[in-house]
């Protein structure tokens, strides 16, 4: 079954804001192996003109996941067969580091679904905002659900 071209342009935020801890900045760090000082020390971090310490580029992802509830991917209308699906691509551009303190909300968007061979892409992007509304970055990522284009098998 293809993936639901209808949802092209579907944007879905989150419910509740996603407040950053040193701790949990710490514990991504470690989970990723990363060692900087700026993600675990706040003296670290003010030395690099940092308020608190600051989060590595890809806890993005932790921010977005706050918006994932309302992602219409997970709806049975989207079409989306998750045993068909592998990750394509993720990246994240930013104003400025999340840190810790920030309390952070997500805008997302389908913005493309189209066949790649037999295979169907789906692009999402999502802004993560500070608690004053302002932009701190942007998250895209494209899934793949393999097999699922029209006629493509």
């Amino acid at each position: 079954m293809a993936i639901n071209r209808d949802y092209i342009g579907f944007e879905f935020t989150s419910d509740e804001a996603y407040e950053v801890s040193r701790g949990k900045i710490r514990e991504f760090a470690d989970a990723i192996g990363d060692p900087n000082p700026a993600y675990r020390d706040p003296a670290a971090a003010r030395a690099l003109g940092h308020p608190d310490v600051i989060a590595p580029p890809t806890f993005g992802i932790v921010a977005t996941g706050a918006a994932s509830e309302k992602n219409p991917i997970l709806r049975p209308d989207f079409g989306l067969n998750y045993r068909m699906v592998v990750h394509g691509e993720q990246k994240f551009s930013y104003r400025r580091p999340i840190r810790a303190g920030d309390v952070l909300s997500t805008r997302g968007r389908i913005v493309e679904i189209r066949d790649a061979g037999s295979n169907e892409l789906v692009r999402i992007e999502t802004e993560i905002v500070d608690v004053d509304g302002d932009l701190v970055g942007t998250a895209v990522n494209t899934i793949i659900s393999r097999g699922t284009a029209e006629g493509g098998q």
